[in-house]
């Protein structure tokens, strides 16, 4: 809304008037919605901070139940309070910084021995603003942590410290920006710390472990903390990545679970990772995943929102109330032949080996399609593979009349019949691809870390890991090493302007000199 001088008032007839106080209304009520959700918020994250630290910093036989992995807990805990104490401070910040608990490692000096790197900072100008030369003073120091695998090394920031000897003014250029103010790790080790734990699948206790064969203890509660600061500070991207991928008309979706161990609870229960990207043939390289504590559609409409289009899954009944909303579904043929693959498997089914040369040839002609234009795909495949699909919908037609209810080759076949016009729609679009197979492949790596991670220590650190496993497996589809990715993203996100966050984005990433 305009500013209105009060002068201007007087000036203005009744309509004007009940305009502007309309107006004025609207403005005051929607300050007072954001009021409230802010309070509201913040009333929420200090509950939970509260929480956690109850169970991290409390008795030690009242934190953990039997047979649960304790170190992996307490990770995760250590994560979530560091990550919810950036959240409240951006909320709050004017308030007090938060006290560290008693029994929180201190900054122990790094060892003597560790190979030096000297980065001097000095000031723009030798000259101070009364026209004086400015006089060295002394240096100061500031030592930050840098990991290269198998090697430590130590960067002395060294800022000389000037004074004018007529008025006395001290001069002194700035410290760099970091992710973690006055922080001990550098963005390289942050980076590698990042990558080795949701790329590489190693929990930060066996971080720790290789970290003191390579010459430096490290607490595991420190390195927590560096985990659970870049998250936060990672969030910005994560949510332009996920604005990009449903900018896109055509998008894969797939899900896997996750064991999820909540603090205080017995027993872990099953979450849900989900995974969304765009096809193929859409140009942009990306996945972003999402972590949930169940698999009810509901999870993948949150994700969605406005986004309609056409979206490539599996037949899990979670996506079916997405397709009400003008979201269009598009079967996944690989799930069909893999209901004959699995029947011939058992028992040789002649039926099922006719389906699998017939699905076989229509994957034969899309391996030759792949590389062509949208409009030049389309029509190969109106005039080559819709003959095909047609011929062998009327074969299965026939083949369902012969066989008898109940059986497994009679399964196999529902499953096709039934989805079919889902199944085929590729066939009249050049931008939908014949399968789910994309978002699969970009799973898989999930079912990998699961045999490392055993289950996520909360709902905030499986988003977390979400959250950071989207960037890094972007990187790796744009042909990016995701540590040079996150080193440089982690170096420039402390000053690079918010409105540019885009630039950051694996996709449009250029590194700087030196990455």
């Amino acid at each position: 809304m305009t500013a209105v001088a009060p002068d201007s008032l007087q000036d203005m007839d009744a309509a004007q008037l009940r305009e502007l106080a309309a107006s004025l209304m609207h403005t005051l009520g929607r300050t007072q919605q954001e009021l409230t959700a802010a309070k509201t918020l913040n009333e929420k994250l200090t509950f939970e901070i509260a929480a956690l630290r109850r169970f991290r910093f409390g008795k030690r036989g009242e934190q953990l139940p039997p047979g649960v992995q304790g170190s992996l807990l307490e990770e995760a805990v250590d994560e979530d309070l560091v990550e919810i104490e950036a959240q409240l401070a951006a909320l709050n910040p004017k308030a007090d910084p938060v006290t560290p608990p008693k029994d929180q490692p201190k900054r122990a000096a790094l060892p003597p021995e560790l190979p030096r790197v000297e980065i001097r900072h000095e000031p723009h100008s030798m000259n101070c603003t009364c026209g004086c030369q400015l006089k060295f003073v002394r240096d100061e120091v500031s030592e930050k942590l840098d990991y290269t695998p198998g090697t430590f090394t130590v960067e002395r920031h060294v800022r000389p410290i000037l004074a004018c000897p007529q008025c006395e003014t001290i001069t002194q250029a700035p410290m760099p920006a970091y992710v973690i103010d006055k922080g001990l790790a550098t963005p390289g080790l942050m980076a590698h710390v990042l990558v080795a734990k949701y790329a590489d699948h190693l929990p930060l206790y066996r971080q720790e472990g290789i970290f003191a064969r390579a010459g430096l203890k490290i607490a595991r509660s420190t390195l927590a903390e560096w985990v659970g600061a870049c998250g936060f500070a990672l969030q910005p991207l994560v949510a332009a990545l996920r604005d990009e991928i449903l900018a896109h008309r055509v998008l894969h979706a797939d899900e896997t679970p996750v064991k999820l161990l909540k603090p205080g609870s017995r027993a872990t229960h099953k979450a849900y990772l989900w995974a969304y990207t765009p096809s193929q043939f859409e140009g942009l390289n990306a996945v972003v995943y999402d972590f949930t504590e169940g698999r009810t559609g509901a999870h993948a409409r949150e994700f969605f929102g406005d986004w309609t289009g056409s979206l490539v899954c599996d037949d899990y009944v979670g996506y079916k109330a997405c397709f009400t909303q003008g979201i269009i579904e598009v079967g996944c043929m690989a799930h069909a032949r893999r209901k004959f693959f699995d029947l011939h498997a058992a028992s040789q089914s002649p039926v099922a080996a006719q389906a699998l040369e017939s699905i076989g040839s229509l994957y034969a002609i899309e391996r030759e399609l792949k590389d062509l234009s949208l409009e030049e795909r389309l029509r190969q495949r109106q005039q080559v593979a819709k003959p095909l699909a047609d011929k062998y919908h009327e074969w299965m037609l026939a083949q369902r009349q012969k066989v008898p209810e109940g059986s497994g080759t009679a399964r196999a076949l529902d499953y096709s019949l039934k989805r079919w016009v889902a199944l085929t729609r590729y066939l009249d679009d050049g931008m939908l691809p014949i399968d789910n197979n994309r978002i699969e492949q970009q799973i898989r790596p999930v079912a990998v870390g699961r045999n490392n991670w055993l289950f996520a220590g909360s709902l905030r650190a499986g988003k977390r890991a979400a959250a950071v496993m989207s960037l890094v497996q972007s990187a790796k589809l744009n042909g990016h090493d995701p540590y040079a990715y996150l080193k440089d993203v982690l170096t420039r996100l402390p000053t690079h302007p918010n409105s540019r966050i885009g630039e950051l984005l694996p996709h449009r990433w250029q590194p700087t000199s030196g990455c």
